[in-house]
């Protein structure tokens, strides 16, 4: 690892250009052109040695993305990824991954977090046999709470939440059982829940009144029947008292949860913008309609939400939810995770998971990720 990087004349959110320099894997500097009050050092010059000077002319720079849902566990399919693929390869500095283990394999998935360049958080699955299964709610005696608890004790840095996924196809004829343990281990560990929420039963009124401050609805803009607003687009009383509970909404776009429709209404009547997530994994990151983390960030510009209404909702606003603010910003003294940007004026082509398309004109396109104090280059995808 290089002992300086710098990333220059990279454009701010605000519209400020500024050199930004990092030394051993923390934020050391940044020079804002212009700004006579900076305090920080004069940007290294590119000879001198152990020295990467990096040229963003053209390109944004903000806090390294997070994305609040992904699968990162290869082994298990359909659901299953590696962990770079998915994150620091498509300028993604921080992964969660949403349940791909329970407490049986969450050992496996934290020593691949390990060995990679992405950053790896994780919500334990309720299940402990996670996503060996697509039902992994189906049979309650796969619920263990003694070994969730354990798991957790084991691994406190790695694990954010408790995953359940609480629709038809996961939970058979469970029905809302699953969600109330989940409901008990969530105050055994203190951990939040993630819910995923998707066809009935059970109803998503049910769902939603178990769920406490902090806890996050993932799948919010999916456009099955079971889904958030009615017919007309209006958001129910449910989520408009979850809400106020202080109930998160995250995307969890997915090969079957996101619809421009639902998209559109939820803009409409104020509801979100908390994070926006990928559900990425092998089959809609190649095929569609997922593709990238960023392929998700155009939708929403399409959509008519600002630059940093998105931005905001892969950083500072994943990041506040994490505890772990200095992820999402770019201050003096914090570790650096950093993602580096451009929007492109140009065609493209956008799906949902309902097989709607929207022509758009701009385009967001990763291009570097700072990780771990490493500057690596994106792979441009679609």
């Amino acid at each position: 690892m290089l002992e300086k990087l710098v990333l220059r004349q990279a454009r701010l959110l605000d519209g400020r250009i500024a050199d930004i320099e990092v030394e051993d894997g923390v934020i050391a500097g940044v020079a804002v052109a212009g700004d006579t009050g900076h305090q920080g050092p004069d940007s290294p010059d590119a000879a001198e040695p152990g020295v990467r000077v990096v040229d963003c002319a053209g390109a944004y720079v903000s806090g390294g993305w997070i994305d609040m849902h992904v699968h990162a566990f290869p082994e298990f399919d359909p659901y299953g990824d590696e962990i770079d693929e998915i994150g620091v390869k498509q300028g993604v500095a921080t992964i969660v991954d949403a349940g791909s283990c329970g407490a049986d394999r969450i050992d496996d998935l934290a020593a691949s977090g390990e060995r990679a360049k992405t950053n790896l958080l994780a919500f334990l699955n309720i299940s402990r046999i996670g996503l060996q299964r697509v039902d992994e709610l189906s049979q309650l005696a796969w619920i263990d709470g003694e070994l969730a608890c354990e798991a957790v004790r084991r691994h406190p840095e790695l694990i954010v939440g408790l995953k359940a996924r609480i629709s038809r196809s996961v939970v058979g004829d469970s029905g809302i059982a699953p969600l109330r343990i989940a409901r008990e281990l969530s105050a055994a560990t203190g951990l939040p829940l993630m819910v995923h929420i998707g066809s009935a039963p059970p109803a998503i009124e049910d769902v939603l009144s178990c769920l406490e401050r902090r806890d996050i609805v993932t799948h919010y803009l999916n456009g099955k029947p079971n889904n958030l607003f009615d017919e007309a687009g209006h958001p129910l009383p449910a989520l408009l008292d979850a809400l106020a509970r202080g109930v998160r909404l995250d995307v969890g776009h997915g090969t079957a949860s996101f619809s421009f429709r639902v998209a559109e209404a939820a803009k409409r009547h104020g509801i979100g913008l908390h994070t926006i997530s990928s559900d990425i994994y092998r089959g809609n990151r190649m095929h569609g309609p997922v593709y990238s983390l960023a392929n998700v960030m155009t939708k929403f510009l399409y959509l008519g939400y600002s630059l940093q209404e998105v931005v905001a909702a892969v950083t500072s606003g994943a990041a506040a939810w994490l505890g772990r603010p200095e992820l999402g910003r770019i201050l003096d003294g914090d570790p650096a995770s950093l993602t580096v940007f451009e929007v492109r004026e140009e065609p493209v082509s956008l799906i949902d998971s309902d097989g709607d398309r929207r022509q758009a004109t701009q385009r967001i396109v990763p291009r570097g990720v700072v990780a771990n104090g490493e500057y690596i280059e994106c792979e441009v995808r679609a």
